[in-house]
């Protein structure tokens, strides 16, 4: 069988097949547009019932309808059959209404500069898969890698990795990986790591996490050594994030349940510096 081409996307291996699925999620054939409810142009595309797929939810950045807005959903042939003037308009309305993935034509324009200038205003284009084609390593790369740390997996001493794999038995298979959609956290990352079947798999929520935290982990412990779980809660308590420190310095974590996030290694200092937000107090525990 042939070898899939690959990439590294932040230091990480990204085959072919791997850029195809993205390729899905970034610029799928149809599209959910937000529009609001009294727009002309509510009455335009297609509804549709239900949540949006978790990998589209995250490739928008949506969590939740703004009041008196709506999903329209358009394919590529039903959005250019509208007037400039409405697409232009629709395009506008993305910004407005906070869906993210709506680039300006300035930053790509570089790149299929007719194309994306003519698709509305001029200012600001959305991404479709005829634009998308033959340009998957260099968009797709350049999207995952935006504002996001390379992972440091490789870089961590043979010996780290044996001294943690007492504590942390899986956590050098999860390092360095992308996962195959979106849900995987960084909750069920730390508790998967420490061999928990199936929870590096899932979108672990807070409740089984902080019962798997009392049972498994005992207040306190070093930034070097292996196994110091460090949580971030918020002013209410409520946890927020988790890593889990590999020793000599090095710790495991995934930023986010997005599908364009993967499980890395940082250096403890730069771990800590891309979990920090206001009002996030941090404490360690350290595993039994």
């Amino acid at each position: 069988m042939p070898v899939r081409a690959r990439r590294k996307v932040l230091a990480i291996d990204a085959t072919d097949d791997l850029l195809a699925v993205w390729a899905g999620w970034f610029a799928p054939a149809v599209q959910p547009f937000l529009v609001g409810a009294t727009s002309p142009l509510a009455a335009r595309g297609r509804r549709r019932r239900g949540s949006l797929p978790p990998e589209l939810r995250d490739t928008y950045g949506v969590y939740g309808l703004p009041d008196a807005v709506t999903w329209r959903w358009f394919d590529e042939t039903a959005f250019c059959a509208l007037s400039r003037d409405e697409r232009a308009a629709l395009v506008r309305a993305q910004v407005q209404h906070g869906r993210e993935l709506v680039p300006t034509v300035r930053a790509w324009s570089t790149y299929a500069w007719q194309a994306i200038r003519e698709q509305g205003d001029g200012h600001r284009f959305v991404w479709w898969p005829s634009l998308l084609r033959g340009h998957e390593r260099e968009v797709l790369g350049q999207y995952v890698e935006d504002g996001r740390r390379p992972s440091r997996h490789a870089d961590v001493p043979r010996e780290v990795w044996s001294r943690a794999s007492v504590v942390l038995p899986r956590a050098r298979a999860l390092a360095g990986t992308f996962a195959p959609g979106s849900g995987p956290n960084c909750f069920g990352t730390v508790m998967g790591a420490t061999g928990v079947p199936g929870a590096a798999e899932q979108w672990m929520q807070r409740d089984p996490f902080e019962r798997w935290l009392r049972r498994s982990a005992q207040p306190g412990g070093g930034d070097d050594d292996p196994g110091t779980v460090l949580v971030w809660r918020s002013t209410d308590g409520l946890v927020q994030h988790a890593a889990v420190t590999l020793g000599s310095g090095w710790a495991l974590h995934k930023p986010s349940q997005g599908w364009m996030s993967p499980t890395k290694v940082l250096a403890v200092p730069d771990l800590k510096l891309s979990a920090r937000a206001p009002g996030r107090l941090l404490e360690r525990h350290t595993l039994l």
